[in-house]
């Protein structure tokens, strides 16, 4: 069983054709999750539906504290691209132990249609989220980073090693 918690972020938000804005409404994932076919068990709790920008130590800690009550070892979160690394060493500090938390999320809303990496990114994080050892890892673009070796290139748009290896 995989938990999956919604946070927010470019994930889920919506397309206001009128305004130009971007909003939030519902989570996509269980569609996503059906069009997937994915046949993994997962439980799903909206936590939040925030922009990471936006996003606080405040609502970190409600992450974490899910995280710790979670009853699952394999855990996916759903987050804000922006803020995506900060929340992962906020909650590697927590001691959450036991647990491997994989944080995802897309660059291209869902809604956007075959454009989006979303359904990428979450068949990645699954998949890193079932394989790991307990720990906090940041999966986009098809690889996992852990927490402390990754940050989000803002000219490329794709997540980084911080350290490369020799």
């Amino acid at each position: 069983m995989i938990q999956i918690f919604i946070t927010g972020g470019t994930f889920d938000k919506e397309y206001n054709y009128l305004t130009g804005e971007l909003y939030f409404k519902d989570t996509h994932l269980p569609d996503m999750l059906e069009v997937g076919r994915n046949s993994v068990p997962v439980d799903i709790k909206t936590l939040m539906m925030v922009d990471s920008l936006e996003m606080t130590d405040t609502d970190r800690e409600i992450i974490a504290h899910n995280c710790r009550r979670s009853k699952y070892k394999d855990i996916v979160i759903t987050h804000g691209t922006d803020r995506m690394v900060k929340t992962a060493e906020y909650l590697a500090h927590q001691n959450i132990e036991g647990k491997t938390i994989v944080l995802t999320g897309a660059m291209i809303p869902y809604a956007f249609g075959t454009s989006s990496d979303g359904f990428f990114n979450m068949g990645a994080a699954f998949a890193f989220a079932q394989v790991l050892p307990p720990g906090v890892y940041v999966a986009m673009n098809g690889r996992y980073y852990n927490w402390d070796n990754v940050r989000k290139n803002p000219k490329t748009g794709f997540f980084e090693e911080v350290k490369v290896a020799n």
